[in-house]
């Protein structure tokens, strides 16, 4: 099965913190975070048109500004997505700068920010100077996974961490798999092309059975128009499989409530991405900084059942000892089910 998704870290493991998740067979892409980002070139970031900020610390959001520069001039709207304060914060850093010379400029912001109660969601236009525009907001009762974003193809959901602010973990989530059989599409005289594009996106978007479209299919030496059935072509050429899940939790410490958090948004992640600063010799520190040593993040992973673990957002204290944290967190990945211990604090059950 190829991936619909291609995720990675956009830094180090000792750098600022952030995934990017590329569609594949488009142009599009998400993040999560906006750390230091000078590794993507422009081109990855114009993708980009959905960023979702667990919390807005420097090291989680430092990169806007360079988002902000690569964008602006472009006729696209980036989407925002993060935690109570986002809209006030990026008002902030818009109000740092003077913008009399992008009154033609049609680069748009949409920022959303999730509250117990209701979701404020505000705009902001480069034609108009970048002024806040706030809708009124719309009410809701935040669950502990609530949704962020639907998507036909995917979900993106979150939870709110305790980092003594509230710092959200997110999970991005393909509903389903469309796996395309080539050999059966030669056997029928059929080509692969981009009309396999549009078949995936009608099934995502729950299109009948019955329904017909308009193919442009691509051969050696010639172009031809067909209609096809949708339920034909699924039931011959396709197979409905399990999508991907990828998992991404940053700052916040290892306590019960957490805990039950990550293991609700994480349940089965085929990718957890996890934050762990500290080695569990410094569960104290890790602790009274509300974040997460290596063997704790491999703990929860083992728990949450994910298939693969990636720990990165170290300690510059550890500079040099990166392979000693990730075994830390793979034997506690790995290993028999322990109990982690949370230095005075109470054990997690």
């Amino acid at each position: 099965m190829t991936p619909s998704f291609s995720t990675y870290l956009i830094n180090d493991v000792f750098e600022d913190p952030g995934v990017f998740a590329e569609v594949r067979w488009s142009k599009r892409a998400l993040m999560f975070d906006l750390g230091t980002n000078d590794s993507l070139s422009p081109t990855r970031l114009l993708r980009a048109g959905d960023v979702f900020i667990s919390h807005t610390h420097m090291d989680h959001f430092i990169g806007f500004d360079r988002l902000l520069r690569v964008a602006l001039g472009r006729g696209k709207t980036i989407k925002l997505y993060g935690p109570p304060g986002l809209i006030s914060n990026i008002a902030g850093k818009l109000k740092g700068y003077t913008w009399n010379l992008v009154d033609g400029y049609p680069l748009k912001l949409e920022v959303r920010e999730f509250h117990d109660d209701a979701i404020h969601v505000a705009h902001f236009y480069a034609a108009e100077a970048f002024a806040l525009k706030c809708q009124n907001p719309i009410p809701w009762n935040r669950e502990t996974v609530f949704p962020v974003l639907e998507d036909p193809m995917f979900s993106v959901r979150a939870v709110a961490l305790n980092h003594r602010i509230p710092s959200f973990g997110f999970v991005l989530e393909e509903k389903f798999h469309v796996n395309v059989n080539r050999e059966q599409l030669h056997e029928a005289g059929l080509p692969v092309g981009s009309w396999l594009k549009d078949v995936k996106q009608y099934l995502w978007e729950g299109q009948p059975d019955e329904f017909c479209f308009a193919a442009t299919l691509y051969y050696e030496h010639e172009k031809e128009e067909r209609t096809l059935n949708l339920g034909e072509v699924r039931r011959r050429f396709t197979t409905i499989t399990r999508g991907q899940k990828i998992a991404y939790i940053v700052d916040c410490r290892y306590d019960q409530e957490n805990e039950e958090k990550i293991i609700a948004l994480a349940q089965g992640a085929d990718v957890l991405y996890c934050e762990s600063p500290y080695l569990e010799q410094d569960a104290d520190k890790a602790h009274e900084r509300y974040h997460l040593t290596a063997r704790q993040a491999g703990i929860l992973a083992r728990k949450a059942g994910v298939r693969d673990l990636v720990v990165f957002h170290f300690s510059p204290r550890y500079t040099g000892m990166a392979e000693v944290i990730q075994r830390e967190a793979q034997e506690a990945f790995q290993g028999p089910r322990v109990e982690t211990p949370l230095g005075n604090n109470e054990v997690s059950k």
